[in-house]
């Protein structure tokens, strides 16, 4: 019998590879957000305008790579530059009317193929699920201080 740790290690690394090479897409890719694009907007959507120490921050990364991947972003139309409506001194990211209709997509894009790869689960396994992801990044969050701004009723279930 292996350990459970064993085995959740190995799951998390599937789970990983499954998402990474697309196996819940529907083989229609093309035009879609970088994962990097996508994960930062999901942040400014959930938080608001962010400056790049901000988002830096809150994925635990260097300010250089942020910024690369920001001015990737703001070349692609998807954030703009804006003063800080606090009236700070840098400037902040937020999602342009482009940026939040394809974050809109790209969501949509992504609940379908969980859908899809859920289609023949019960809805209690999907429910439990859930909770367990939640409380396992949950955890994570706590443990390296960056917790993920949530509004739902898993939040710290």
């Amino acid at each position: 019998m292996q350990d459970p740790l064993s085995t959740l290690e190995r799951e998390l690394m599937l789970l990983g590879r499954h998402a990474a090479i697309g196996a819940v897409r529907d083989g229609a890719s093309t035009g879609r957000l970088e994962r990097s694009a996508y994960l930062l907007l999901r942040r400014i959507d959930a938080e608001g305008p962010l400056t790049i120490g901000q988002l830096a921050a809150a994925f635990g990364l260097d300010v250089s790579t942020v910024n690369r991947q920001t001015a990737a972003m703001l070349r692609s139309g998807v954030v703009e530059r804006i003063p800080d409506p606090d009236g700070g001194m840098a400037r902040k990211f937020r999602i342009t009317a482009e940026g939040a209709r394809r974050l809109d997509r790209d969501r949509q894009w992504a609940m379908g193929g969980l859908s899809r790869v859920l289609s023949g689960w019960d809805a209690a396994d999907v429910t439990d699920l859930t909770r367990l992801l939640t409380l396992l990044n949950t955890s994570i969050e706590d443990r390296e201080g960056r917790p993920w701004p949530r509004d739902d009723e898993h939040a710290r279930s």
